[in-house]
């Protein structure tokens, strides 16, 4: 039986990606986006939009009741177009934020929603220096400074907002993005991910694992992926019809 999914980000890289893959497996889709222009795009693609700004708590909070979702997809990003060098600096500050106190409103209004799942995106290269590859357990670099420091700060409010919420919270630790929509079409980076899978895990993360982590990556030496290929059945070569 399909869901009502609130769909947050959903004209970003991996949203317009899952998007189809939802619809494909019987789901209903309300995605968000801050950008009026995009809102055509999400209705061709067949998900219901929304222009809403996740810094306007009561706003987002008035729109996923609208909804009312079964579960919600965090895929909130503010980055420039294909990670833009020159831009990354202020783009890194930004990001944080969205993953700070973005993500403390977006899990504010699902529970006042009711929602009963949460799966949330997060980065698989937070990890502290340590033994490789990371398994999931392993702790975040919490000690970084710098623009390190201020992303992998983002990424640790993100994760505590989503997994200690009065919901299933699923965190899902996505490689290096390549692929439609993200600046690249060639795997770069210690644990690539093409978009296409990045976007099968959150579909898969829906009904299957348990609350938690999970690294989503192509297999290789910084990070496992064992646990999602074996508790998600994901699988690293996922990509849609061309």
């Amino acid at each position: 039986m399909g869901h009502r999914i609130f769909l947050a980000g959903a004209s970003g890289a991996i949203g317009q990606r899952l998007i189809p893959q939802l619809l494909a497996a019987g789901h209903q889709v309300t995605g968000t986006t801050r950008n009026t222009a995009k809102a055509a795009t999400l209705r061709v693609l067949g998900a219901e939009p929304v222009v809403v700004d996740v810094f306007d708590a009561e706003a987002l909070s008035r729109a996923m009741l609208a909804a009312r979702p079964d579960i919600v997809v965090h895929q909130l990003t503010d980055l420039p177009p294909g990670l833009d060098p020159s831009r990354m600096g202020e783009a890194v500050v930004r990001n944080a934020r969205i993953r700070d106190e973005g993500t403390r409103n977006l899990v504010a209004a699902a529970v006042a929603s009711g929602v009963r799942r949460m799966v949330a995106q997060s980065i698989a290269w937070a990890y502290a220096p340590g033994p490789e590859p990371h398994g999931e357990a392993d702790p975040l670099d919490g000690d970084a400074s710098g623009n390190r420091g201020i992303s992998v700060g983002g990424v640790i409010a993100l994760e505590k907002a989503v997994l200690n919420a009065p919901f299933a919270g699923v965190v899902l630790r996505y490689g290096q993005l390549y692929g439609p929509g993200t600046g690249t079409d060639m795997a770069t980076g210690a644990s690539p991910l093409h978009v296409d899978a990045a976007a099968y895990a959150a579909l898969l993360a829906l009904d299957k694992g348990a609350p938690g982590i999970f690294n989503v990556a192509e297999p290789n030496r910084a990070v496992s992926t064992q646990k999602a290929v074996e508790e998600l059945g994901w699988r690293a070569d996922f990509r849609l019809p061309a």
